[in-house]
């Protein structure tokens, strides 16, 4: 990649970054907070799901909230599924990859628990599976998309679509908005003074 090529792609990813406010928008990104802090505060818990990159982020932002972002508050119940190899390899060699978060969703997932299903293509057949699970057990479905449609817009309380061309700037945009979704969670629910707030390394 040619320097050139370096300037056109970091403007590219500007203006994917730039994009968000308008699609999905705050007003979206709020609503999913909601259905988060909702079931966060009523004693449930949060799953994420994706693949590749997608998982990254799954992981990344389930760690937002067991951890922290911003504020010093209790820890919050969030579980990424793509993290326990022992439970992938086992599904994956027995049911098949399709069904790898599926299980997890049945196993772990109750009324009131909320799905964060992460896909940039929104086609992924395991990521349209766990959806689908979530929804047969009572959980509310949060989807992270790339620009098109997907079978998910027809699936999840609250689709939060990401412009880009290709995934690396869709998956920018996701956690963009996923740092966004959890600061709005974590506010809500810790209602800390603004002294409270931690900086990086503190």
């Amino acid at each position: 990649m040619s320097g050139s090529e370096i300037g056109s792609y970091l403007a590219s990813s500007a203006a994917v970054a730039a994009s968000l406010a308008e699609r999905p928008g705050a007003a979206a990104v709020e609503r999913a907070a909601r259905l988060v802090a909702g079931a966060l505060a009523g004693g449930g818990q949060v799953l994420f799901c994706g693949n590749g990159g997608s998982a990254a982020d799954a992981q990344h932002l389930a760690a937002e909230l067991v951890g922290r972002l911003a504020l010093e508050r209790p820890a919050y119940r969030a579980v990424a599924l793509t993290t326990d190899t022992s439970v992938l390899t086992a599904v994956g060699n027995d049911y098949g990859y399709a069904d790898v978060f599926a299980r997890q969703v049945q196993g772990l997932g109750r009324p009131g628990d909320v799905l964060v299903a992460i896909s940039t293509s929104g086609r992924s057949e395991n990521v349209l599976r766990a959806a689908a699970a979530a929804r047969a057990a009572g959980m509310a479905v949060v989807a992270f998309l790339g620009p098109a449609a997907s079978p998910l817009d027809d699936t999840a309380e609250v689709v939060l679509h990401v412009g880009g061309d290709i995934a690396g700037l869709v998956q920018q945009g996701h956690i963009t908005i996923g740092h966004a979704l959890c600061g709005w969670v974590e506010a809500e629910l810790a209602g800390a003074p603004a002294g409270d707030v931690k900086r990086p390394g503190t």
